[in-house]
């Protein structure tokens, strides 16, 4: 794995958390939520387009053509596979998943790559937002179960204590490996991560996910543009009308 592997796997799930988000901005339990789960998915499908633009500089772009076709090319955590359906799966991914992107940001910004130091700094400061809002709702309470699966898969994108993600933390490429982004998400959430068990050797270091399965039909279908294609009117059928 590589660090164009890593930031791919970060874009990825950016653009997935602002597409839920996105899903949610006329469903949330109160205005103030939809106005803020819409203007949060603005802004991480904003981020991922950044992430996106740093491929081409870090000298390769894992991107393959089989992300037009097959929904399991796209490096998103197991938790957006599928829409939502209750607030207390937006409310963990907001409050631990979304902090949990931007602990590694933090830590790709304070490594030792250019082109990562100056281009992602900014989102840290847009982020401040996201964690505050996310952390007044878990506060309040929520349902057990979706906050436990939030934990393990932040704890399963920063990697395995001995993996790659420590590899590029000892050379200097990322500022924080595995054991300091989970202290340092820890530290954010003022809490300590659940006991989790994670079978490493089933992990995918790509797609940084322990489970299988790939996001839903018809998210990939509006995520690769299909849906708006499918619906186009044909060239036959312009010039019918």
């Amino acid at each position: 794995m590589s660090l164009s592997d890593l930031v791919l796997s970060l874009a990825d799930n950016k653009q997935m958390l602002g597409l839920r988000y996105a899903e949610w901005a006329t469903r949330a339990p109160s205005l103030e939520a939809d106005i803020a789960a819409a203007a949060m998915g603005l802004d991480d499908l904003g981020h991922s387009r950044v992430l996106y633009g740093c491929l081409e500089p870090l000298g390769e772009d894992p991107r393959t053509p089989n992300r037009e076709s097959k929904p399991a090319s796209i490096r998103n955590l197991a938790y957006f596979d599928e829409p939502w359906t209750e607030w207390s799966q937006f409310v963990a991914a907001n409050a631990v998943l979304d902090t949990a992107f931007t602990v590694m940001i933090e830590a790709c910004v304070g490594g030792s790559v250019e082109v990562l130091q100056h281009r992602l700094r900014k989102m840290l400061m847009e982020e401040r937002y996201h964690f505050l809002h996310g952390r007044s709702w878990l506060r309040s309470g929520i349902d057990k179960a979706p906050l436990l699966r939030a934990w393990q898969e932040a704890l399963e994108l920063f990697g395995p204590p001995d993996g790659e993600t420590e590899s590029m933390h000892r050379d200097g490429t990322l500022s924080m490996g595995p054991a300091e982004m989970r202290a340092r998400l820890e530290e954010q959430l003022e809490t300590k991560a659940p006991d989790v068990t994670i079978h490493w050797e089933m992990w995918d270091p790509l797609r940084r996910r322990t489970a299988p399965g790939a996001i839903d039909e018809h998210t990939f279908g509006m995520l690769r543009g299909l849906e708006e294609k499918k619906y186009a009117p044909t060239t036959a059928s312009k010039a019918a009308g």
